[in-house]
């Protein structure tokens, strides 16, 4: 493709799709398209910010003529869509701002690219084989799993339990109905929590990290027995590069990790490694552990089945979880000053308005 636009581009995942495709495709042009809110940081992307196919467009997916002013000047014919908002936390606490983000974001984007594109149920033949629209997703819209084995599969119905889940829900669904009705060129993807450098100290393993190398309380949600399927960023980016050049026009594939950890014992591995290469007595940090109150309809459990993208792509997760969880930690104990930048001002008001006062 000529011109591949990214939104999100500044953020966690997004920062590390960008790099991905800016070395490797030297001769695409990649657009950044980012609000830079709380979560998009430009300071992710400074090891590339100036190659010659990078650009950086600071815009709003809610923004059509914005959007359409850019697909029109890059001549764009491809899209990676990985803006959205994406704290359950924030969302029991501003729904309405996860409903505008990511559902009436993507129906913005939708639209502009289906008009620019020209899209029709007519040309769906020959707009697949020129252009496509990739939409990412969570596990999170599929609900919660029994501690029974069980996984999230392509063909699970939807069952969100947060106005998180419910927005990505809602937009996944646009996205299909917009293949279906429109001959859009879509793939989609739901993955697994994803975890490694550049990610905001909301979620759990930054969060972890920081707290304990400040001496602070670890908050942990109820009895800490909620169960996730852990993924390393840069094995997801390397699986949107594939879904999206080879990934069949209209399909989901789900991406995981294969890699389960309960929220309590993953905290305790967090701490071991922390306190060694902070020079610590092993578990030395075992009392900063704090069990808050459970967040509002917490899932249970989420666990990905990926044998789809294994059997018709051939991805699997190359970095184990032992490897990926050192380099993370070391990572963010290495770049003090981009977590210290992070954690400045509004950040800390919100980490207050969360967590002190929850019993």
């Amino acid at each position: 493709m000529k011109a591949i636009l990214i939104t999100g581009g500044a953020g966690f995942i997004g920062s590390h799709v960008v790099r991905l495709f800016v070395n490797k495709y030297p001769q695409t042009k990649i657009i950044n398209y980012d609000k830079l809110t709380y979560a998009g940081n430009l300071s992710n992307l400074k090891d590339i910010e100036g190659h010659q196919n990078y650009v950086f467009v600071k815009g709003d997916i809610l923004d059509a003529k914005k959007i359409r002013s850019t697909l029109e000047e890059y001549k764009v014919d491809g899209i990676i869509h990985l803006a959205a908002e994406s704290h359950v936390d924030r969302s029991i606490r501003d729904p309405f701002a996860f409903a505008k983000t990511n559902v009436l974001g993507t129906l913005t984007l939708l639209q502009e690219a289906k008009d620019f594109w020209g899209c029709s149920l007519a040309n769906a033949a020959q707009s697949s084989k020129k252009y496509r629209f990739y939409h990412i997703s969570t596990d999170e819209v599929y609900g919660s799993l029994d501690f029974d084995g069980s996984l999230f599969k392509e063909t699970d119905r939807y069952e969100p339990h947060s106005p998180y889940s419910a927005s990505k829900a809602s937009s996944d669904h646009f996205v299909r109905a917009y293949h279906d009705t429109f001959g859009l060129p879509v793939v989609l993807t739901n993955c697994s929590n994803n975890y490694g450098p550049y990610q905001f100290p909301e979620k759990l393993i930054p969060l972890m990290i920081n707290n304990i190398e400040h001496n602070k309380p670890l908050p942990v949600y109820g009895k800490g027995i909620n169960v996730r399927d852990w993924l390393y960023v840069e094995d997801h980016a390397k699986a949107i590069d594939l879904v999206f050049h080879k990934g069949t026009v209209g399909q989901t594939y789900n991406i995981g990790g294969f890699n389960e950890w309960r929220n309590i014992d993953i905290v305790k591995l967090i701490i071991r490694i922390v306190d060694r290469e902070l020079g610590r007595a092993e578990g030395a940090s075992d009392k900063l552990i704090t069990y808050v109150a459970d967040r509002a309809g917490h899932d249970l459990r989420y666990a990905i089945d990926s044998s789809k993208l294994q059997k018709e792509l051939g991805w699997r997760p190359e970095t184990t979880f032992t490897q990926g969880i050192e380099k993370t930690i070391k990572w963010y104990l290495s770049n003090k000053e981009w977590i210290d930048n992070i954690t400045k001002g509004a950040y800390k008001r919100y980490y207050k308005s969360m967590y002190a006062n929850r019993k």
